[in-house]
């Protein structure tokens, strides 16, 4: 599961970063509000973990602007503000939870766990159309058809039906799943679409990846006839 630290305490974030790691998540870290809220937006995350004080654009603001883009993913609020108002206002911004600092990195996990609980199926799965996404095995499903899915194809489907029918442009797709240091260019991420949709016709799939010029990729349900 991936997490995203937006956290401008660069040897807080790492240190929590480094221990989510450790406990198995894919961990990601940016350190100002308006970095954050441009990652989280993408909607491709099953957890926030959200400083409030922080340049550019506060935690408070980063939550609103995920919320407005009707994201549900969970966020978790870290803060050294404990005033009633303060937790009031973080969870009237869309936090679900929020922890101050100093905190026991014990409670830390505790918190993140019932989060992720919360989301129940999601957590082990994604379904889009008639087609479901297996989280844990890497495996599309079609009713009694399914097909394993290699580490990037893995990797890009799931980018896509988080997405839903939202545009991904080939720069997100591939800064999200190469990596922004990657030398991997656009090609790469068309030859990886050919074989998702090769896969999707395999399994009998409703769901088409649609290519709209200039804007990137994003889902439809192919009607039947």
């Amino acid at each position: 599961m991936k997490i995203l630290i937006i956290e401008d305490e660069k040897l807080l974030a790492d240190s929590i970063g480094e221990l989510l790691k450790g406990k198995g998540f894919d961990v990601e870290m940016v350190y100002d509000g308006e970095t954050g809220a441009q990652y989280a937006e993408l909607g491709v995350y099953d957890l926030l973990i959200l400083d409030v004080m922080m340049p550019k654009m506060n935690g408070y603001e980063v939550a609103r602007q995920v919320r407005a883009k009707r994201l549900g993913t969970p966020i978790l609020m870290l803060t050294a503000r404990s005033g009633l108002e303060d937790r009031i206002t973080g969870l009237n911004a869309g936090a679900d939870y929020y922890l101050t600092k100093p905190f026991d990195t014990r409670e830390l996990l505790a918190c993140i766990n019932a989060l992720l609980r919360r989301q129940g199926a999601q957590v082990d799965e994604i379904t889009f159309g008639n087609t479901s996404l297996d989280l844990a095995s890497a495996t599309l499903v079609c009713g009694t058809n399914s097909i394993r899915l290699s580490a990037k194809e893995f990797d890009i489907m799931r980018f896509l039906l988080q997405a839903g029918e939202r545009n991904l442009s080939k720069e997100v797709i591939l800064a999200r799943v190469w990596g922004f240091d990657s030398d991997a260019v656009e090609n790469h991420v068309e030859v990886y679409i050919g074989f998702l949709r090769k896969k999707l016709a395999g399994i009998g799939s409703n769901i088409r990846i649609e290519a709209i010029r200039r804007l990137g990729y994003h889902l439809e349900v192919r009607d039947d006839d």
